[in-house]
């Protein structure tokens, strides 16, 4: 095995640690499991694209109720069960087989071709002229063909601007994630991974198609955006032009509450960004950076009655002075 291989192989295990710690141990995970992941998976962009592969990982497992999952992972020798991902994936063969039999591809022919680090953005071109820009610890898989344009959502969030597909054939220009696909219909817009089992599309040019894995259908209009699972679509809501901001590495807040303010500028540092439920409700107006997360937060404390507190393993607590 080639030494960048078995450097590889080496974060995929981490990444299976991390993956049953946080989602399949018996034990609930503390604070401080969640800052050493946080600082695992900042150390590098390859941490961020081993994450992004256990994810999609977390998509196979979606399916698959947790009660399943822990019994099957309770009845393997520990030291077999924190291998690696393909170990990971061969105990659930346990698991009822029907659970399993909406996939089409196996996590291996979906490994991630282009990830950020956390606090990174990167814009690439496709191979069709389209624009791809990723987000703070995103991960894609990218699979052209005859037939169509596939963009495989594994972690966080993409802004796409689609390009005239120069094929004589007619391709659909797709993004999919573990709940369903989005269609572009000749536009720009952007999707995200908001937990295990939601996404979020918003359309800022033109409009998208929208299917879940069940086959709940919506066609989202410009100005638009809407979460949906993999087995219904919400109500959509109006999305402000400033929410793909992000793309210049900056937050516009429009009277956002302190605590939602936080949560988003937590997604693009290392260690817990915690709100004290006191000051949740403080309302934010105004730009702020996200990519010095650390001058946003002297900000807050300058325009805000909170206080900044540095807490250990590189947390920070905002709470009330």
């Amino acid at each position: 095995m080639k030494a960048g291989a078995a450097s590889d192989q080496i974060l995929l295990d981490e990444a299976a640690d991390w993956l049953i710690t946080l989602h399949y141990d018996d034990r609930k995970p503390s604070a401080e499991d969640r800052a050493a992941f946080d600082r695992w998976r900042a150390q590098s962009a390859a941490h961020c694209a081993a994450w992004g592969r256990a994810e999609s990982m977390l998509g196979t497992f979606a399916q698959v109720p947790p009660e399943i999952c822990k019994q099957t992972l309770a009845a393997a020798p520990r030291l077999h069960r924190r291998r690696s991902l393909g170990a990971l994936a061969a105990l659930l063969v346990a698991a009822p087989t029907s659970w399993l039999a909406w996939r089409e591809l196996s996590w291996r022919e979906w490994m991630a071709d282009e990830a950020t680090a956390l606090g990174e953005q990167r814009s690439i071109a496709l191979p069709d002229g389209s624009r791809l820009t990723l987000n703070t610890a995103s991960a894609v898989a990218i699979r052209f063909t005859a037939e169509e344009r596939r963009v495989r959502l594994l972690a966080g969030e993409i802004l796409v601007t689609t390009h005239a597909d120069p094929s004589p054939r007619y391709r659909p220009f797709l993004v999919q994630t573990r709940e369903g696909t989005a269609q572009a219909l000749g536009t720009r817009f952007s999707v995200r991974r908001v937990d295990a089992a939601t996404t979020r599309v918003a359309v800022f040019e033109h409009a998208v198609g929208l299917q879940t894995v069940q086959g709940a259908m919506l066609r989202l209009e410009q100005g638009g955006f809407v979460d949906f699972s993999a087995q219904a679509i919400g109500v959509p809501s109006a999305v402000e032009r400033s929410a793909a901001l992000w793309e210049r590495g900056m937050l516009l807040a429009r009277d956002m509450r302190l605590a939602d303010v936080l949560a988003e500028m937590a997604r693009f540092r290392s260690g817990a960004l915690r709100c004290d439920p006191a000051v949740a409700e403080l309302r934010v107006s105004g730009a702020l950076s996200l990519k010095d997360t650390q001058a946003s937060l002297q900000l807050l404390a300058q325009s805000l009655p909170v206080r900044i507190a540095p807490q250990a393993g590189g947390a920070i607590s905002v709470g009330p002075p």
